[in-house]
């Protein structure tokens, strides 16, 4: 049986954890280079690119898609889902709580053996949602 290969924390990989971890936004890997390249000024997209998939392949950042817009990235490991502002594209966090025992009940009404679900929440963040309501006015 083979070993897990165990990932040498580079000092470019340590900056690019490090900026993810502080940007709750879940940004792209174009804005997070932008971040990064502010304290190591020689890194390229291609080094971030690669690094932001070592990262998630190893479970220490998640890997986000919400079709049809740019990969994104979260620095929150911890169980949670995300709901995306359908204006902007802005993607915030939602708690575990919010649906706590969601999967029993589906459970409870199907005769399948689920075994993991994805869920996804739509709406408009706070700044979307004022300026469409100016807009009505």
């Amino acid at each position: 049986m083979d070993k897990p290969k165990v990932l040498k924390m580079t000092a470019q990989r340590r900056v690019i954890l490090e900026e993810l971890k502080k940007d709750r936004t879940h940004p792209s890997a174009d804005e997070l280079y932008l971040k990064v390249r502010r304290r190591l000024p020689d890194i390229s997209m291609a080094t971030v690119y690669r690094n932001l998939e070592i990262l998630s392949e190893h479970g220490l950042i998640r890997r986000l898609w919400e079709g049809g817009g740019p990969r994104r990235y979260d620095g929150v490991t911890d169980d949670h889902y995300h709901v995306t502002c359908e204006r902007c594209g802005r993607i915030g966090d939602v708690p575990l709580d919010a649906v706590n025992g969601f999967l029993a009940k589906a459970r409870g009404v199907s005769d399948f053996d689920i075994r993991g679900y994805r869920l996804e929440f739509y709406g408009f963040c706070p700044s979307c949602r004022d300026e469409l309501a100016k807009d009505t006015d």
